[in-house]
């Protein structure tokens, strides 16, 4: 009989030798193993150590073995299959109506990377581009004062990020609401969080099949994948007051950023990804550029 750990062993061969592409939750087959077969057991996520050495019998072995039929088949991201992921330590629900969270954001809002440039003023929030709502419950999470506004333009998408705000209890502090861009929302915005559509033409037609199981209208950027950003920073201005931030999410962008706003003054975020995935720019540089 073999047992959990042996299991995720054996799952990760299987998720290697299929070339499965990670990057939604876990970044290698061995994590995204022990998530999926974890779960499927029915165990703690976060207690690998404490069950490694328990039987699985040949029923459980089995439903490990279609769940990973259908991950390979599939190509889904294993949170589509599981209905779940983690920001934070935070769960979330998700499903295919929004992309699966991941934003570096939820790092700057969880070590106070950010709150340098806030203070007693920070009232209002706008959480653009919502997705499932995380990274609105976080910021409502770490700063039990502010309101916060979740915008997104697909109504699938609100509709997960409802169940998020719901089920975390913060109805009463997060607003949803349907905006193209930021037509939809009123401000005036203390702090702006977005996590945009940036990826790049030529980067959308070479994503793994993981990625294009994911709405692309959260994915797209258009040509250099700056289509979004040029009209929120166009925008801006008019809905956040002098003391207003943006906190910008543009991944693996930065240079095609760097050439559409060559005037913007910015400032680089550190993230475990590095210094180039996620800035932050006041409303002073906005109006000044």
């Amino acid at each position: 009989m073999s047992t959990v750990l042996q299991t995720i062993t054996a799952a990760a061969t299987r998720l290697e030798q299929a070339g499965v592409a990670f990057g939604h939750g876990t970044l290698n087959a061995f994590d995204e193993a022990a998530w999926l077969v974890l779960w499927r057991l029915g165990l703690p996520l976060d207690a690998l150590d404490e069950v490694a050495e328990q039987p699985v019998d040949d029923q459980a072995l089995a439903q490990v073995a279609a769940l990973l039929d259908e991950r390979i088949a599939s190509r889904k991201p294993a949170a589509y299959l599981t209905r779940e992921a983690w920001l934070q330590g935070v769960p979330f629900y998700v499903d295919e109506r929004a992309i699966v969270p991941r934003s570096f954001i939820a790092e700057l809002l969880a070590d106070g990377s950010v709150d340098p440039w806030l203070g007693e003023h920070t009232r209002r929030v706008l959480d653009l581009c919502t997705g499932n709502g995380s990274l609105a419950v976080l910021a409502a999470m770490a700063w039990p004062e502010v309101q916060v506004d979740a915008a997104d333009i697909s109504s699938d998408a609100l509709a997960v990020a409802r169940i998020n705000v719901e089920r975390h209890g913060l109805a009463d502090r997060i607003r949803l609401l349907a905006s193209d861009g930021l037509a939809g929302v009123d401000g005036p915005y203390d702090l702006v969080l977005c996590n945009p559509p940036y990826v790049n033409r030529q980067s959308m037609q070479a994503l793994p099949a993981e990625y294009r199981a994911e709405p692309a209208l959260a994915l797209d950027g258009g040509a250099d994948g700056m289509d979004f950003v040029r009209g929120l920073l166009a925008g801006l201005s008019a809905k956040m007051p002098a003391h207003g931030v943006l906190v910008l999410e543009i991944g693996n962008e930065r240079a095609y950023f760097e050439a559409a706003f060559p005037q913007l003054e910015v400032v680089w975020l550190d993230t475990s990804a590095g210094a180039d995935q996620v800035l932050l720019v006041t409303a002073e540089a906005l109006a000044a550029c």
